[in-house]
């Protein structure tokens, strides 16, 4: 699921908060979000 996030989000298709909402979900560790934010 991370690589498809990450790909959504550099395509503008994810916002920050969603990114963030699926760390609260336990989709994403925190360490990949910070790795998926950092791309901007």
């Amino acid at each position: 699921m991370f690589e498809k996030i990450k790909k959504w989000y550099a395509m503008g298709l994810w916002k920050e908060t969603q990114v963030r909402q699926a760390v609260e979900k336990g989709v994403l560790s925190e360490e990949e979000c910070a790795e998926i934010l950092s791309r901007q």
